[in-house]
């Protein structure tokens, strides 16, 4: 683990991983504001699924998180046909959260450790042959046309953008996807997916 940084979190019911998109909409004014200091100082913040709690602000409601997370960054931004304020983030590198609160403007704020192995830009792992039949179904997910919008950046012969991918994309509950994220091994992840795919196919 590196050392450790304070970073703004975004909680979400949603698990982000390295490379994936997600569109939000904002129109609290903490989230404006956040996403405005993150434009100008070209930052980003931390993407985590709620375990209790709301997305938007509520009184009387505290945010808890998981502890594992994903760092991510802004990378379009345009304002909506209903006059909010959408963007597009990317995840860049996973962290685990060692601390938590919540600042004076309601945002909360977390000291993280990053991930040493799990981020952008990575070594790549080249993919085995065993491993074949899950890049298939990478690839049949990936032309879906709600998946396509997206314009995910996939190697197909890494076997971390293998893992980060089917982990968002399979169809599994969000709290199966965040233990698919706290999982520090690329093998056991995708033994994991394995697994889950597998179960898929025999519920149908």
């Amino acid at each position: 683990m590196t050392e450790k940084r304070e970073i703004p979190l975004f909680p979400l019911r949603i698990v982000m991983f390295p490379r994936g998109r997600f569109d939000l909409q904002i129109f609290e004014k903490r989230y404006i504001d956040l996403i405005r200091d993150c434009l100008r100082t070209d930052s980003g913040f931390g993407i985590c699924l709620l375990k209790t709690g709301e997305e938007t602000f509520q009184e009387n409601s505290e945010q808890k998180i998981y502890s594992a997370g994903t760092y991510s960054r802004i990378v379009d931004w345009d304002q909506l046909e209903n006059g909010l304020l959408g963007i597009t983030v990317e995840g860049a590198e996973k962290f685990f959260v060692s601390n938590c609160w919540k600042a004076d403007n309601d945002v909360l704020h977390a000291e993280v450790e990053f991930s040493e192995i799990e981020f952008v830009g990575n070594e790549n792992i080249p993919l085995e042959d065993q491993f074949i039949g899950l890049s298939d179904l990478l690839h049949n997910l990936e032309s879906h046309p709600l998946v396509e919008k997206k314009n995910l950046i996939i190697d197909y012969d890494n076997l971390w953008d293998l893992g980060w991918r089917l982990s968002e994309l399979i169809p599994i509950d969000v709290n199966q996807k965040q233990k698919l994220l706290e999982i520090n091994d690329p093998w056991e992840r995708i033994k994991n997916i394995e697994k889950l795919v597998a179960d898929l196919a025999n519920n149908t």
